[in-house]
């Protein structure tokens, strides 16, 4: 497996990843529509930024997360990395690329300094939380979001 940063060619298969997380979605069938584009190009040119891949040999994306460093003032003034849309294509897992990846991500976070990583997963995802609780994650706070959209 080979652990990368995403580039412009692998957006259609991160959207797919994205768009179904119970079955495989062909990326050739991914509509990349200008906000994908102009998201992905804010993502690039950030460096508190990036989108991260896991890929095949063959270049074969089969998984992703996106990386954001947020800078604050406690825990030392350390950045803290925030974990999101952690996904693993659909007939891949169950075969530890989701530890692998994460492991991964986590590993970027302390070489960079980071003093904590943080992820939020919908409370309805019950094999998500059990997964990332193997990986050392606790269940330290509650999370609240208020959706923006109509």
């Amino acid at each position: 497996m080979i652990f990368r940063t995403a580039t412009r060619e692998d957006l259609p298969a991160v959207l797919a990843l994205l768009d179904d997380e119970e079955r495989v979605v062909d990326p050739a069938s991914i509509v990349v529509g200008e906000a994908h584009e102009r998201a992905f190009r804010a993502i690039e040119a950030d460096p508190r930024n990036e989108v991260l891949v896991l890929t095949e040999p063959d270049g074969r994306v089969v998984g992703c997360l996106q990386l954001t460093y947020v800078p604050g003032l406690g825990r030392s003034g350390r950045e803290r990395a925030l974990v999101e849309a952690v996904r693993i294509r659909a007939d891949r897992r169950g075969g530890g690329l989701g530890a692998e990846l994460m492991r991964l991500a986590v590993d970027r976070a302390r070489e960079r300094g980071c003093g904590l990583v943080q992820l939020t997963s919908n409370k309805r995802r019950g094999a998500a939380h059990r997964f990332y609780e193997r990986l050392g994650f606790a269940r330290s706070h509650e999370g609240f979001k208020l959706s923006l959209e109509p």
